[in-house]
């Protein structure tokens, strides 16, 4: 179900009108975007990004691949995690916060406490956040990137991420990070395309600035 829910030819352009530093950015670029998968399990998604926080890739994928390895099909869903328990998951190198949190989404959908994925595309922005910090371990970011890489939302703009900061920065020239209020006013005039936009600024942010700049 899950899919782009914006047209990236009209974000690219809007952009590339909107802001002169970021045009450079994108023209050197191209035209590569991000892709938005479609039938995303919700409970997949969020334990993986869960699994991933605070870790590199390498380290987080491991882990994860443990844990999909406890499930004979290799797909982990809420029941067979309540079954198997705090112990298994643990013994996967799940840290005690993450074991906690993966436990408390899978009670949270096994109990119809969260909305399905269909009401979820369905609801603002601002109601899906809400929605996902009720679960122990997700917090504003987790939520975004949920709407940014699962929902395919157009106008999101993760401040606190230190990838977009950097992004930022390296973008527009700055001497420091970008502290998330000064970057969330930097940043307005790109609505209503933020998601494409902080996509390009995790690219920015791989692209270490020429010196002196």
């Amino acid at each position: 179900m899950s899919r782009l829910r914006f047209n990236w030819a009209e974000a690219r352009t809007h952009l590339r009108a909107s802001c002169p530093p970021l045009k450079q950015f994108i023209d050197g670029f191209g035209a590569r975007r991000y892709a938005v998968p479609r039938g995303v399990d919700l409970f997949q998604a969020l334990a993986h990004s869960i699994a991933y926080q605070q870790l590199s890739g390498k380290a987080a994928g491991t882990i994860y691949g443990r844990y999909e390895a406890l499930f004979e099909d290799g797909v982990p869903n809420p029941r067979g995690t309540l079954t198997l328990g705090e112990d298994a998951l643990r013994a996967t190198g799940l840290s005690r916060a993450k074991t906690a949190a993966i436990l408390d989404l899978a009670r949270h959908i096994e109990e119809g406490e969260l909305p399905g994925t269909r009401r979820l595309g369905r609801m603002p922005d601002t109601e899906v956040i809400d929605a996902l910090c009720r679960v122990r371990g997700i917090g504003p970011w987790t939520a975004q990137m949920h709407l940014i890489f699962h929902l395919g939302r157009p106008d999101v703009m993760p401040a606190t991420d230190l990838g977009v900061q950097k992004g930022v920065m390296n973008v527009y020239g700055l001497d420091a990070l970008p502290a998330p209020g000064a970057l969330l006013e930097r940043t307005a005039h790109l609505a209503p395309y933020r998601s494409a936009a902080a996509w390009y600024f995790w690219r920015a942010s791989e692209v270490e600035p020429p010196e002196g700049a």
